[in-house]
């Protein structure tokens, strides 16, 4: 008598669906020829003749289900005449059966996703249901029970329902596409602070193999940064604006790409990729211009390039020199860890397919281009449908490199490493840029000149940039502050233990050896390697 339920509701308890069913079994349902156990936001796909398969079978059916949406049913009560949509990456529903209570399964134990042990008839295969999502959490937005851009019209499904509840449901609106597939216009949106002496090298690069417009954001510069752009832009150049990261409380690359798609380079770019100034765009094929890579994708309207990560080549001094010829040593293709080294940037078609600008790839998939959007790899395949809304690195079976690579020379010299620290982030503002960032980040193992091959067009407009003298006055003014930095920087204690450090043999030999690492690893830092692991190492 002093005892309390567990369960004050002892039809809600574990094991009470259980009980029940095996009592309906013996009691109201015992002279049923067919029973089909499933919940009132369950339908049965039309033409489905369950009941007769069941009482046909030698066991019985167990089937699964696909998961129907609502696109919106403002405030009323969701309704199953709604549900006008499906998820083309979702799941499926849990399974459902249907048995003969008097089939040859008689007194069998009913449970809530199966009959007793038994397997199911192979007939099981022909039928499916849908379970309306809506009804099934008619507390819910649509919002919350499904990601509205993954939400698609199921044609069929919305004919069927129209036919038995003579109500049409609400559809997305499907908007036209841009009507474009010119290559004539490639836009790079990117920001910067204090990127002085890598802009001009970079910027003469990317207009050698056929990019046309730069959208650029600075802030905070005190090296000139910010003055140059202003100075390319009234050249006709570039497009520069100041960061307005104060104004809206984002994060300054967040701020950047919130802004862009109002400016007049992104309106009127063909292709449109975000990145940064120590990322290249590297064309394996052709001569290595856009219009090779473009021919060699064909109808694709994205694709990603993949992060080959090049560590400093043991290089301690800052040098004003191309990174492209002094940075060569890298990370081998197959490098999944760390987790950096398979990240990929995105050139994506600027016909509207997505709602906004992401870091890596475009975010905010619109649905209605399920059938338009073709997005492939750096080796020209088709990326999987999974990719569309979400996700910034490859995989072992997305990486390509066959076509294009994104060469990231993350740190370049030590001495210029230093002042990358001192600068800080424009995404992860609240993560240092320290040793362990040095750590897992300097991939020395091989070696990869192919950027190589376009050095001469990359030259040329390097130096036909230099002989305006206004121009050249800058690059050598940004050049005289960074070597400035880097002097006040190694005249301060910590920064010139942190230079000694990752100058020393024990990092330099570790840059060789980062394959034998796994993902803790490179998260902990050098400082749980043992001391002398690096002596492991074999010269190559």
């Amino acid at each position: 008598a002093d005892l309390e339920p567990v369960e004050a509701d002892p039809y809600r308890a574990a094991i009470a669906e259980i009980a029940i069913l095996n009592v309906l079994r013996d009691g109201w349902l015992k002279d049923a020829r067919a029973v089909l156990y499933c919940s009132l936001s369950d339908l049965i796909q039309p033409g489905a003749h369950v009941f007769d398969a069941a009482a046909g079978s030698d066991s019985y059916l167990k089937f699964q289900g696909r998961l129907r949406y609502p696109w919106t049913y403002g405030d009323k009560t969701p309704r199953l005449s709604d549900h006008s949509c499906r998820s083309f990456d979702g799941t499926l529903g849990n399974n459902i059966w249907c048995v003969a209570p008097n089939g040859p399964l008689k007194g069998a134990h009913w449970r809530p996703y199966r009959v007793s042990t038994a397997k199911p008839d192979g007939a099981s295969s022909d039928f499916s249901y849908w379970r309306m999502m809506g009804v099934r959490h008619p507390q819910l937005k649509v919002s919350e029970l499904v990601p509205k851009s993954s939400l698609v019209p199921d044609a069929g499904m919305v004919g069927a329902l129209g036919r038995v509840f003579k109500e049409k449901p609400r559809l997305p609106d499907v908007r036209p596409e841009r009507a474009t597939a010119n290559n004539d216009r490639v836009a790079i949106i990117t920001t910067m602070k204090n990127e002085g002496p890598f802009i001009l090298e970079w910027l003469a690069y990317h207009r050698s193999i056929g990019v046309t417009d730069f959208l650029v954001y600075t802030n905070d510069c005190s090296d000139g940064t910010d003055a140059f752009f202003e100075l390319l832009a009234r050249k006709g150049l570039v497009e520069h604006h100041d960061n307005p990261y104060r104004k809206t409380g984002e994060k300054p690359q967040h701020a950047a790409l919130s802004d862009a798609p109002a400016r007049k380079s992104f309106k009127r770019a063909d292709w449109v990729i975000c990145m940064d100034v120590d990322e290249y765009i590297n064309i394996h094929t052709g001569d290595g211009h856009l219009d090779d890579l473009f021919a060699a994708i064909g109808e694709a309207n994205m694709i990603s390039l993949t992060w080959r990560l090049f560590g400093n080549a043991e290089v301690a001094a800052f040098d004003d020199a191309f990174i492209t010829d002094q940075f060569t040593r890298c990370a081998p293709h197959l490098a999944r860890k760390p987790h950096q080294a398979w990240g990929f940037k995105t050139l994506f078609r600027n016909i509207g397919m997505y709602k906004k600008l992401g870091v890596h790839r475009p975010k905010g998939f619109k649905p209605e281009y399920l059938d338009r959007v073709q997005w492939v790899n750096g080796s020209g395949r088709a990326m999987p449908q999974h990719i569309l809304r979400q996700g910034w690195r490859s995989s072992l079976s997305t990486i390509g490199y066959n076509l294009v690579t994104l060469n990231h020379y993350s740190l370049r010299s030590a001495e210029s490493f230093l002042v990358k620290k001192d600068r800080g982030r424009v995404n992860h503002v609240d993560r240092e840029q320290g040793l362990n960032y040095w750590f897992r980040m300097n991939h020395n193992a091989e070696v990869d000149t192919s950027i190589q091959r376009r050095q001469a067009a990359h030259r040329q407009e390097f130096d036909r940039l230099m002989a305006d003298p206004e121009i050249a006055a800058a690059h050598h003014a940004m050049v005289a502050a960074h070597r400035a930095k880097i002097a006040e920087l190694k005249g301060r204690a910590d920064y010139a233990a942190l230079f000694s450090e990752i100058t020393g043999e024990r990092l330099n030999a570790l840059s060789y050896m980062l394959d034998q690492f796994g993902s803790r690893t490179f998260m902990d830092g050098p400082g749980n390697i043992p001391a002398d692991f690096h002596l492991q190492r074999t010269k190559a």
